[in-house]
Protein backbone atom coordinates (compact mmCIF):
# COMPACT_ATOMS: atom_id res chain seq x y z
CA UNK A 1 0.00 0.00 0.00
CA UNK A 2 3.15 2.10 0.36
CA UNK A 3 5.52 3.24 -1.92
CA UNK A 4 8.51 0.42 -1.03
CA UNK A 5 11.22 2.84 -1.52
CA UNK A 6 10.13 4.44 1.65
CA UNK A 7 10.70 1.58 3.38
CA UNK A 8 14.09 1.17 1.81
CA UNK A 9 14.61 5.01 3.20
CA UNK A 10 13.33 3.87 6.76
CA UNK A 11 16.17 0.68 6.66
CA UNK A 12 18.98 3.40 6.17
CA UNK A 13 17.93 5.32 8.76
CA UNK A 14 18.10 1.85 11.10
CA UNK A 15 21.56 0.59 9.76
CA UNK A 16 23.51 3.88 9.00
CA UNK A 17 24.86 2.26 5.82
CA UNK A 18 23.44 0.84 2.37
CA UNK A 19 25.14 -2.26 2.86
CA UNK A 20 23.46 -2.44 5.91
CA UNK A 21 20.70 -1.54 4.94
CA UNK A 22 20.86 -3.89 1.43
CA UNK A 23 21.31 -7.09 3.62
CA UNK A 24 18.36 -6.11 6.37
CA UNK A 25 15.85 -5.92 3.09
CA UNK A 26 17.67 -8.70 1.32
CA UNK A 27 18.41 -6.90 -1.55
CA UNK A 28 21.66 -5.90 -3.24
CA UNK A 29 23.67 -2.37 -2.52
CA UNK A 30 22.77 -1.56 -5.97
CA UNK A 31 19.18 -1.70 -5.59
CA UNK A 32 18.61 0.24 -2.34
CA UNK A 33 21.14 2.88 -4.24
CA UNK A 34 18.74 3.21 -7.08
CA UNK A 35 15.99 2.97 -5.16
CA UNK A 36 16.70 6.14 -3.09
CA UNK A 37 18.09 8.15 -6.21
CA UNK A 38 14.70 7.72 -8.40
CA UNK A 39 13.01 8.47 -5.08
CA UNK A 40 14.70 11.30 -4.01
CA UNK A 41 14.59 12.25 -7.93
CA UNK A 42 10.28 11.62 -7.95
CA UNK A 43 10.40 13.94 -4.59
CA UNK A 44 12.30 16.57 -6.24
CA UNK A 45 14.52 16.99 -3.06
CA UNK A 46 18.19 16.25 -2.10
CA UNK A 47 17.39 12.55 0.64
CA UNK A 48 21.46 11.61 0.93
CA UNK A 49 24.73 13.76 0.85
CA UNK A 50 28.16 12.13 1.07
CA UNK A 51 30.25 12.48 4.01
CA UNK A 52 33.64 10.72 3.45
CA UNK A 53 32.94 6.81 2.59
CA UNK A 54 29.58 7.11 3.93
CA UNK A 55 25.75 8.80 3.36
CA UNK A 56 24.14 11.22 5.66
CA UNK A 57 20.49 11.64 5.61
CA UNK A 58 19.73 15.23 4.89
CA UNK A 59 16.75 17.66 6.54
CA UNK A 60 14.62 16.62 3.57
CA UNK A 61 14.88 12.72 4.28
CA UNK A 62 14.08 12.89 8.18
CA UNK A 63 10.94 15.48 6.95
CA UNK A 64 10.01 12.33 4.36
CA UNK A 65 10.56 9.79 7.61
CA UNK A 66 8.57 11.36 10.20
CA UNK A 67 5.76 11.18 7.47
CA UNK A 68 6.22 7.98 6.04
CA UNK A 69 6.31 6.73 10.12
CA UNK A 70 2.92 7.55 10.20
CA UNK A 71 2.07 6.31 6.85
CA UNK A 72 3.11 2.64 7.97
CA UNK A 73 1.34 2.49 11.35
CA UNK A 74 -1.71 3.62 9.52
CA UNK A 75 -0.84 1.17 6.57
CA UNK A 76 -0.98 -1.21 9.76
CA UNK A 77 -4.26 -0.35 11.08
CA UNK A 78 -5.52 -0.30 7.41
CA UNK A 79 -4.54 -4.07 7.09
CA UNK A 80 -6.37 -4.60 10.70
CA UNK A 81 -9.51 -2.99 9.24
CA UNK A 82 -9.79 -5.05 6.30
CA UNK A 83 -9.30 -8.34 8.06
CA UNK A 84 -12.76 -8.31 9.56
CA UNK A 85 -13.98 -8.32 5.96
CA UNK A 86 -12.43 -12.04 6.31
CA UNK A 87 -13.47 -15.13 8.33
CA UNK A 88 -11.58 -17.15 10.65
CA UNK A 89 -7.36 -15.85 11.90
CA UNK A 90 -5.40 -16.95 8.75
CA UNK A 91 -1.74 -16.18 7.37
CA UNK A 92 1.57 -16.23 8.75
CA UNK A 93 2.70 -14.55 12.25
CA UNK A 94 6.33 -14.52 12.89
CA UNK A 95 7.20 -14.56 16.31
CA UNK A 96 11.12 -13.45 17.48
CA UNK A 97 12.09 -14.26 21.40
CA UNK A 98 15.20 -14.35 22.77
CA UNK A 99 15.90 -18.13 23.54
CA UNK A 100 14.69 -18.59 27.60
CA UNK A 101 11.52 -16.62 26.70
CA UNK A 102 11.08 -18.77 23.47
CA UNK A 103 11.58 -22.10 25.07
CA UNK A 104 9.13 -20.98 28.23
CA UNK A 105 6.69 -18.66 26.89
CA UNK A 106 6.84 -18.22 23.16
CA UNK A 107 6.96 -22.26 21.82
CA UNK A 108 3.23 -23.05 24.25
CA UNK A 109 1.93 -19.93 23.00
CA UNK A 110 2.50 -21.01 19.68
CA UNK A 111 1.43 -24.39 20.07
CA UNK A 112 -2.00 -23.11 21.89
CA UNK A 113 -2.44 -20.62 18.57
CA UNK A 114 -1.73 -23.49 16.30
CA UNK A 115 -3.84 -25.90 17.55
CA UNK A 116 -6.75 -23.20 17.98
CA UNK A 117 -6.16 -22.07 14.57
CA UNK A 118 -6.00 -24.09 11.61
CA UNK A 119 -5.62 -21.63 8.80
CA UNK A 120 -3.04 -19.78 10.67
CA UNK A 121 0.51 -20.55 10.51
CA UNK A 122 2.89 -19.76 13.11
CA UNK A 123 6.87 -19.23 12.75
CA UNK A 124 9.35 -18.58 15.44
CA UNK A 125 13.05 -17.57 15.27
CA UNK A 126 15.03 -17.53 18.66
CA UNK A 127 17.50 -14.26 18.58
CA UNK A 128 19.28 -11.85 20.55
CA UNK A 129 16.45 -9.38 22.42
CA UNK A 130 19.26 -6.72 19.84
CA UNK A 131 17.67 -8.01 16.74
CA UNK A 132 14.28 -8.36 17.70
CA UNK A 133 13.15 -4.63 16.40
CA UNK A 134 15.39 -4.84 13.87
CA UNK A 135 13.15 -8.14 12.32
CA UNK A 136 9.93 -5.94 13.13
CA UNK A 137 11.13 -3.18 11.25
CA UNK A 138 12.30 -5.33 8.14
CA UNK A 139 8.77 -7.11 8.12
CA UNK A 140 10.75 -10.59 8.97
CA UNK A 141 9.17 -10.93 12.31
CA UNK A 142 5.35 -9.52 13.61
CA UNK A 143 6.15 -9.55 17.78
CA UNK A 144 9.25 -9.71 19.50
CA UNK A 145 9.64 -10.64 22.80
CA UNK A 146 12.61 -9.19 24.21
CA UNK A 147 14.59 -7.36 26.91
CA UNK A 148 15.08 -3.28 26.43
CA UNK A 149 18.30 -2.53 26.42
CA UNK A 150 20.05 1.31 26.44
CA UNK A 151 20.38 2.39 23.29
CA UNK A 152 16.98 0.50 22.03
CA UNK A 153 14.22 2.05 20.34
CA UNK A 154 12.18 4.70 23.04
CA UNK A 155 8.91 3.41 24.59
CA UNK A 156 7.23 6.57 22.39
CA UNK A 157 9.24 5.71 19.05
CA UNK A 158 6.57 6.18 16.49
CA UNK A 159 7.30 2.94 15.02
CA UNK A 160 6.77 0.34 17.66
CA UNK A 161 4.19 -0.33 20.19
CA UNK A 162 6.20 -1.83 23.53
CA UNK A 163 4.26 -3.32 26.59
CA UNK A 164 5.42 -4.71 29.49
CA UNK A 165 4.87 -8.48 30.30
CA UNK A 166 6.96 -9.99 33.23
CA UNK A 167 10.18 -9.36 35.53
CA UNK A 168 12.13 -12.13 35.74
CA UNK A 169 13.43 -12.94 39.06
CA UNK A 170 17.22 -14.57 39.01
CA UNK A 171 18.68 -16.77 41.29
CA UNK A 172 21.43 -18.00 42.80
CA UNK A 173 23.31 -21.07 40.70
CA UNK A 174 25.57 -23.01 42.99
CA UNK A 175 26.93 -26.76 43.30
CA UNK A 176 24.76 -29.53 44.97
CA UNK A 177 26.76 -29.90 48.71
CA UNK A 178 27.70 -26.04 48.50
CA UNK A 179 26.95 -24.35 51.80
CA UNK A 180 24.06 -22.35 50.20
CA UNK A 181 22.64 -25.17 48.58
CA UNK A 182 20.29 -26.17 51.30
CA UNK A 183 18.89 -22.48 52.25
CA UNK A 184 15.55 -21.65 51.24
CA UNK A 185 16.45 -18.06 49.93
CA UNK A 186 19.57 -15.82 50.51
CA UNK A 187 20.84 -12.53 49.58
CA UNK A 188 23.33 -11.48 46.83
CA UNK A 189 26.29 -10.54 50.01
CA UNK A 190 26.29 -13.89 51.16
CA UNK A 191 27.91 -14.87 47.89
CA UNK A 192 30.24 -12.15 47.82
CA UNK A 193 33.74 -13.92 48.70
CA UNK A 194 32.66 -17.19 45.85
CA UNK A 195 34.04 -17.52 42.59
CA UNK A 196 31.65 -16.38 39.76
CA UNK A 197 31.40 -17.59 36.81
CA UNK A 198 29.81 -14.74 33.99
CA UNK A 199 28.86 -14.22 30.75
CA UNK A 200 29.99 -11.58 29.28
CA UNK A 201 28.37 -12.37 25.78
CA UNK A 202 24.49 -11.75 27.10
CA UNK A 203 25.52 -8.31 27.53
CA UNK A 204 22.31 -8.02 28.95
CA UNK A 205 22.89 -10.56 31.81
CA UNK A 206 26.57 -9.37 32.39
CA UNK A 207 25.11 -5.76 33.31
CA UNK A 208 22.41 -7.41 35.35
CA UNK A 209 24.77 -9.19 37.25
CA UNK A 210 27.56 -6.53 37.97
CA UNK A 211 24.78 -3.80 38.99
CA UNK A 212 23.25 -6.18 41.29
CA UNK A 213 25.98 -6.96 42.76
CA UNK A 214 27.54 -2.94 43.17
CA UNK A 215 23.92 -2.65 44.62
CA UNK A 216 24.78 -5.18 47.10
CA UNK A 217 27.92 -3.39 48.13
CA UNK A 218 30.95 -5.93 46.12
CA UNK A 219 32.37 -6.72 42.84
CA UNK A 220 31.45 -10.24 41.64
CA UNK A 221 35.54 -12.12 41.39
CA UNK A 222 34.63 -13.59 37.95
CA UNK A 223 37.41 -16.78 37.19
CA UNK A 224 35.28 -18.08 34.49
CA UNK A 225 33.22 -17.10 31.35
CA UNK A 226 30.50 -18.50 29.35
CA UNK A 227 28.32 -18.16 26.60
CA UNK A 228 25.00 -20.19 26.85
CA UNK A 229 23.17 -21.86 30.43
CA UNK A 230 24.30 -25.18 29.22
CA UNK A 231 27.91 -24.27 29.47
CA UNK A 232 27.79 -21.97 32.72
CA UNK A 233 25.64 -24.92 34.45
CA UNK A 234 28.49 -27.45 33.57
CA UNK A 235 31.32 -24.99 35.62
CA UNK A 236 28.95 -24.52 38.50
CA UNK A 237 28.33 -28.32 38.68
CA UNK A 238 31.56 -28.52 39.05
CA UNK A 239 32.80 -26.69 41.51
CA UNK A 240 34.05 -23.69 39.30
CA UNK A 241 32.21 -21.26 40.31
CA UNK A 242 28.46 -19.74 41.41
CA UNK A 243 26.31 -18.06 39.05
CA UNK A 244 22.86 -16.01 38.67
CA UNK A 245 20.69 -17.95 36.56
CA UNK A 246 17.44 -16.92 35.08
CA UNK A 247 14.03 -18.12 36.21
CA UNK A 248 13.15 -19.15 32.88
CA UNK A 249 16.30 -20.60 32.00
CA UNK A 250 15.89 -24.21 31.11
CA UNK A 251 19.24 -26.62 32.77
CA UNK A 252 20.04 -30.71 31.86
CA UNK A 253 18.46 -32.55 34.63
CA UNK A 254 21.97 -34.26 34.81
CA UNK A 255 23.88 -31.14 36.06
CA UNK A 256 24.46 -31.59 39.78
CA UNK A 257 23.25 -27.83 40.61
CA UNK A 258 20.76 -26.18 43.11
CA UNK A 259 18.89 -22.77 42.17
CA UNK A 260 18.72 -20.83 45.02
CA UNK A 261 16.34 -18.14 44.66
CA UNK A 262 17.24 -14.56 46.10
CA UNK A 263 15.85 -12.10 48.02
CA UNK A 264 16.91 -8.00 49.76
CA UNK A 265 16.83 -5.21 48.63
CA UNK A 266 19.45 -5.93 45.34
CA UNK A 267 17.78 -8.87 44.17
CA UNK A 268 17.77 -8.70 40.47
CA UNK A 269 15.00 -9.28 38.17
CA UNK A 270 15.16 -8.46 34.24
CA UNK A 271 12.07 -6.94 32.47
CA UNK A 272 10.63 -8.32 29.26
CA UNK A 273 8.49 -6.60 26.84
CA UNK A 274 6.65 -7.39 24.02
CA UNK A 275 6.68 -5.36 20.74
CA UNK A 276 5.02 -4.93 17.58
CA UNK A 277 5.18 -2.52 14.53
CA UNK A 278 2.70 0.49 16.14
CA UNK A 279 -0.87 -0.08 14.14
CA UNK A 280 -0.64 -3.93 14.00
CA UNK A 281 -2.29 -4.80 17.34
CA UNK A 282 -5.75 -4.94 16.20
CA UNK A 283 -4.45 -7.43 13.31
CA UNK A 284 -6.48 -11.06 14.19
CA UNK A 285 -3.44 -12.82 13.55
CA UNK A 286 -0.63 -9.99 16.13
CA UNK A 287 -4.35 -9.80 18.56
CA UNK A 288 -4.02 -13.64 19.00
CA UNK A 289 -0.79 -14.30 19.56
CA UNK A 290 -0.46 -11.10 22.03
CA UNK A 291 -3.09 -12.78 24.22
CA UNK A 292 -1.64 -16.70 23.96
CA UNK A 293 1.95 -14.94 25.25
CA UNK A 294 -0.13 -13.28 28.00
CA UNK A 295 -2.27 -16.04 28.65
CA UNK A 296 1.25 -18.82 28.98
CA UNK A 297 2.88 -15.52 31.40
CA UNK A 298 -0.20 -15.62 33.53
CA UNK A 299 0.07 -19.13 34.51
CA UNK A 300 3.16 -19.26 35.19
CA UNK A 301 3.50 -18.55 39.38
CA UNK A 302 7.35 -18.34 38.99
CA UNK A 303 7.70 -15.06 37.48
CA UNK A 304 5.75 -11.40 38.16
CA UNK A 305 3.08 -10.43 35.51
CA UNK A 306 3.25 -6.95 34.94
CA UNK A 307 -0.35 -5.02 34.08
CA UNK A 308 -0.29 -4.04 30.23
CA UNK A 309 0.42 -0.45 29.78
Amino acid sequence: MIDPRLHTLRMLREHGTVTAAATALHLTPSTVSQQLRLLAKDLDVQLLEQVGRRVRLTSAAHTLLRHADELFAQAERAKAELAAHRTGITGVLRITAMPTALVALVAPAAARLRDANPLLTVEMNEDESRHCFDLLLSGDSDIGVLIPAPGGPALDDPRFEQHQLIDEPQDLLVPVGHRLAECRSVTLTEAAEEPWVGAPARVAHCHLLLGACAAAGFQPRINHRGVDWLGISAMVAHGFGVSLIPRLATLPTDHAVVRVPLHGDSAPTRRHIICIRRGSAAQPAIAAGLTAVREVCRERNDIVMVSAD
